[in-house]
């Protein structure tokens, strides 16, 4: 026996509906704009005869579209969001019919947003509420009383005009906070496209703002943009079956293919321009509401004695460069300037505009973008200069750069810019796009300038270090090429020119090498010296290292880092000056905390540490923090060299749920070391590590100690109680790429170096070092590293006597080495 609910005495809907909706979604004939008014047209027409059906010809009734359903863009899996206005008559009845509407779409799985309101109670849950009245500014009558949805859309319209003043403060507030929560949709991998800043909300947003006849958007691109993320959004509904708005990384290709793009890249490319144009227009919108909002509180309004009102006095132009003028907060053009006869012109505002940390009048770009002339090429001497001058402003030069890309004129600059523009970067470590990374990194060389002695060329390498991400092949190589086209074009000389190529080529020298590479190896300083050739480029090099990290995320930069690349430009300027022989004088002299640890292990023969929790520069000093933070915990173990060092320390912080952020294994001899008490001799190894408890807090260093002392006896088997607690571990996230083990040859004339780049995981160095061990390789040195959820690590090996390995038996180790990692 079926059960009815007695509210639900409707006929029933119109039979047709649920069938032409399918046809219509699943169908080719339509897509787009055309698709979400057709299913809109289709809704209203269904709806409509819903109500009529129940409400039998009662009159002070309507049914109102309200939100993203009012502005007829139904997209596959959108709410209905509708509007039972009534005007106060029989509660009872209206009830009766609201049930009678809103099942039937409940019943065809459809999401509802719903209200049952009288004109008063609508007028007031908007002025309560500002996402109402937004929603309500949209307001579209379907059916029943069209006087009475004609009276709220009006009060609506009007009060939100009245009130303009101070609403739009509140709801740029609103923007704010839904900003910070969600991002920026142009940068993110997986990103929300309704609630991110530069998403569909902010383009209701803009929609709102010039209801309210306060300010306008600037109007180019904005549609367009629009569109694009409304038809993104379509085919995410599509693919995926689900209302959602966010795009994620399993269902990009899905929804490229659906929208029929190349691949997942080209994709975000094209929401990322969307997102960026409607970014640009919000900001430089919420800019003019200001304005007007201050202008309005500020200025009084006085009437003459015939009652005409006074006009308020133009607001002061205050000159900035040649042509350009600060004008009401912005950079704008001078009067007397002529864009048409003034190339650099466009350089020259937006270099003015960031020195004086001023946004580029819009007015102003769309002005330079229509009149001003090609520069000549190569460029003149005021150009470039003003093209340093615009890098080298640091912050304030972001929003001057995404000015000049809104008028597209980056692109008429810098015609190689196009591949880099919006381009994504697939790697979890860099936090923003090639382009907007290049832009970052100018700006944290914009800092390091008073380092150089050739500012204007680190400048220039910082905007073109990965140009080259736009080709295939390897970016460094072709990036060099570009760079080198890229300085002739601007006019530097021929040397400069290849300085630019050479800090292009070789960005990612310095930090490999001082991370990867043994230091006190003669072959790793003369490999790097041979790359910069003379001081003033490895300086260069150093500084745009050091930016291109800060540029890059977090993850990207530390003390230790940092600590690393400086020893190394160090060994290399000595080497390049002459003021160090082609060998290195030695190792690096160990600290007065390590020989004593080393010195300790040496008389004992037992395993010695020492464990530091970490500490903002700020505590150690006293002073304000000048640089990164530490990685984490730093933690010194010296210990007798024997076999089964490496793993059995990684295995115990393993065991501990500490996780490893960088390590290093080197040899010492103890200069005045007692003669150990069990008569066992030899050198001491010492493994300086930084260390982080995966949560909780750092575990006591007596216990770490009495672990490592029980894993080299034997007593205690790291390798089970690892793979147990790895059993119970529940299987989740991402398929990470395999790992790769290789060979770097000719990195070292006394070890052989082999390289493992792998996934982080509880365990991996342990797991490394037993191969490396049943191997029956001897690691003399080890320069460990995690950036994000990658290790990169290498290892210095040679056979039991000390040699480098023949190049047959190094194949096979790295082959060995990866199978037992991908297992």
């Amino acid at each position: 026996m079926t059960t009815v609910d007695q509210h639900r005495t409707t006929p029933e809907p119109p039979s047709g509906y649920a069938a032409a909706r399918v046809r219509l979604l699943h169908g080719r004939s339509r897509t787009g704009p055309e698709r979400r008014a057709a299913l809109s047209s289709l809704t209203d027409d269904w709806l409509a005869a819903l109500f009529g059906a129940a409400a039998g010809g009662r009159r002070g009734v309507s049914l109102v579209a309200v939100g993203g359903y009012g502005r007829g863009e139904l997209s596959p899996r959108s709410d209905l969001d509708l509007l039972l206005l009534h005007d106060g008559g029989d509660p009872r009845r209206t009830a009766a019919l609201a049930d009678r509407l809103w099942y039937p779409v409940w019943d065809l799985g459809l999401a509802l947003d719903h209200a049952v309101r009288t004109p008063a109670e609508t007028r007031r849950a908007a002025t309560d509420d500002l996402k109402v009245h937004l929603g309500l500014l949209d307001a579209r009558h379907l059916a029943g009383d069209p006087d009475l949805s004609a009276r709220v859309r009006t009060t609506a319209l009007a009060d939100w005009r009245n009130r303009a003043a101070t609403r739009l403060p509140r709801l740029r507030e609103l923007c704010a906070e839904r900003a910070a929560r969600h991002g920026e949709l142009a940068h993110l991998l997986e990103p929300d496209l309704k609630e991110a800043r530069g998403g569909l909300r902010d383009a209701t947003v803009l929609a709102a703002v010039a209801a309210s006849w306060l300010a306008d958007a600037p109007r180019h691109g904005l549609d367009e943009a629009r569109r694009r993320l409304l038809d993104t959004r379509d085919a995410l509904h599509l693919v995926t079956g689900r209302a959602t708005d966010r795009l994620a990384l399993q269902e990009q290709d899905q929804v490229a293919t659906a929208l029929g793009l190349l691949d997942a890249d080209a994709l975000l490319r094209q929401v990322y321009e969307a997102a960026r144009v409607l970014s640009y227009a919000t900001e430089t919108t919420w800019r003019e509401v200001g304005r007007v909002v201050r202008a309005r509180s500020a200025r009084p309004r006085p009437r003459t004695l015939l009652g005409a009102r006074r006009t308020a006095p133009d607001p002061a132009r205050t000159p900035l460069a040649e042509g350009v003028v600060e004008h009401d907060g912005e950079a704008a053009l001078a009067r007397s300037a002529r864009p048409e006869r003034d190339p650099v012109l466009p350089l020259r505002a937006a270099a003015a505009a960031a020195q004086a940390g001023l946004p580029l009048s819009p007015h102003a770009v769309r002005h330079l973008a229509r009149c001003a002339p090609a520069l000549p090429v190569p460029w003149p001497a005021e150009a470039r200069e003003q093209f340093v001058t615009l890098l080298g402003a640091g912050r304030p030069a972001v929003a001057v750069w995404e000015a000049l890309e809104a008028g597209n004129l980056v692109t008429r600059l810098l015609p190689d810019w196009e591949r880099v523009r919006c381009r994504p970067q697939r790697n979890a470590v860099h936090t923003w796009t090639v382009d907007r990374h290049l832009v970052e990194t100018a700006v944290h060389a914009a800092a390091l300038t008073r380092r150089v002695a050739r500012p204007d060329l680190l400048l220039t390498a910082a905007l073109l270090h990965d140009i080259g991400k736009g080709w295939p092949g390897d970016h460094a190589v072709t990036g060099a090429t570009i760079a080198r086209d890229t300085a002739l074009r601007l006019g530097f000389a021929p040397a400069d020119t290849e300085v630019l190529a050479t800090l292009v080529r070789h960005h990612l020298l310095l930090v490999d090498t001082a991370t990867r590479r043994d230091l006190d190896d003669p072959a790793t300083v003369n490999t790097v010296a041979r790359a910069v050739r003379s001081t003033g480029t490895l300086e260069l090099l150093h500084a745009l290292t050091e930016a291109d990290a800060l540029a890059t995320g977090p993850a990207a930069w530390s003390a230790w880092r940092a600590t690393l690349v400086a020893d190394l430009v160090r060994r290399v300027a000595a080497r390049l000056d002459g003021s160090a022989p082609a060998s290195p004088a030695g190792p690096v002299e160990p600290t007065a905390e390590q020989e004593r640890l080393a010195v300790e292990a040496h008389r004992t023969g037992g395993p010695v540490l020492a464990l530091h929790a970490p500490q903002p520069p700020a505590a150690r000093s006293g002073e304000p923090a000048q640089g990164p933070e530490p990685l984490g915990a730093e933690l010194l173990v010296a210990v007798v060299d024997r076999p089964g060092v490496l793993p059995a320390v990684a295995g115990v912080l393993a065991t501990h749920r500490l996780t490893v952020r960088t390590a290093e294994l080197r040899t010492l001899t103890p200069p005045t070391a007692p003669a150990p008490a069990d008569g066992a001799g030899g050198p001491v190894l010492l493994l300086e590590w930084r260390v982080a408890a995966e949560y909780g807090s750092l575990p006591q260093a007596e216990r770490l100690r009495a672990d490592l002392v029980r894993a080299l006896d034997g007593s205690l088997d790291v390798g089970a109680r690892l793979a147990e607690r790895d059993a119970a571990r529940p299987r989740r996230g991402v398929v990470a790429p395999p790992p790769r083990v290789t060979v770097a040859a000719d990195a070292s004339r006394r070890a052989t170096v082999i390289e493992v780049r792998a996934q982080d995981a509880p365990g991996l160095l342990h797991r490394i070092g037993r191969e490396l061990e049943r191997a029956g390789v001897r690691v003399r040195s080890a320069h460990v590293s995690t950036l994000g959820a990658s290790a990169v690590d290498a290892f210095y090996v040679s056979d039991p006597d000390g040699a480098p390995l023949a190049a047959e038996r190094a194949a096979d180790l790295a082959r060995l080495l990866e199978r037992a990692l991908r297992g």
